[in-house]
């Protein structure tokens, strides 16, 4: 049996529900369970990170941060998307992960972020977001695709961390909103056919990577790749 504090404690953050979605008059914090089983299949220990004052505690106890699927970014420009409808996440929840992101990296801890989390990594290196796909780069195809099997090819960057990970030829599909700019240190290193960025990650070294899919929902054989990396990132020490 494996020393269990011989694996990484991978901090998983929660999205908010502050509008009564769960239960009216109440606030929750929620998650998808598929994010603590990879990690745990994947040889790490899953905790759940819930908002708080201080994220910095938080970043000196854990061995690396996942930041997974959550709601949209809101445009700055409101009048050019009238007619869309948005899901907004809580200010109060982005303001907890980019104060933990900034925390996390400062200990230069390996990251990754996973639809939500991919796109908070890009805003949080001055990078941009298609708010609205349709909108932004009416030339894409869809990509919010039905669940369980509606998948796009993923198209990786030849010498890039990710084209070194066992990944599914094709992923799953569930957003409207996508990365723009990646911002300053980081690159695309996948994308979809239509060129809408898939993937973006650390320029230099160091573990910082973001997938716009969904490896925790995609079967174990198939979404293991990205959580394999991030454990192993924590026994290099990168």
């Amino acid at each position: 049996m494996p020393d269990p504090r011989a694996r990484p404690l991978v901090g998983v953050t929660q999205c908010l529900d502050d509008r009564g979605r769960w239960r009216a008059g109440r606030d929750y914090h929620y998650l998808d369970a598929g994010y603590a089983a990879a990690i745990e299949r994947a040889g790490g220990t899953p905790a759940y990170l819930p908002l708080q004052d201080d994220p910095a505690v938080l970043a000196a106890r854990i061995d690396a941060l996942c930041i997974p699927g959550g709601d949209d970014f809101l445009p700055a420009d409101a009048e050019r998307y009238a007619s869309v409808r948005f899901d907004p996440a809580p200010a109060e929840q982005v303001a907890f992960d980019r104060r933990l992101l900034d925390a996390v990296l400062g200990r230069q801890r390996p990251v990754l972020g996973i639809c939500y989390g991919m796109q908070l990594l890009a805003l949080h290196h001055g990078g941009a977001l298609h708010h609205h796909l349709p909108l932004d780069a009416p030339k894409a195809e869809p990509h919010k695709l039905p669940e369980p099997d509606g998948r796009h090819p993923l198209v990786v960057e030849t010498g890039s961390r990710l084209a070194d990970l066992v990944l599914p030829a094709a992923v799953n599909s569930l957003h409207h909103q996508a990365v723009a700019d990646p911002g300053t240190g980081l690159r695309a290193s996948a994308r979809a056919p239509d060129g809408v960025v898939e993937a973006i990650e650390a320029s230099g070294a160091g573990f910082c990577l973001g997938v716009q899919w969904h490896p925790e929902k995609l079967p174990a054989a198939e979404g293991a790749g990205v959580f394999q990396a991030l454990v192993a990132a924590c026994a290099a020490g990168c």
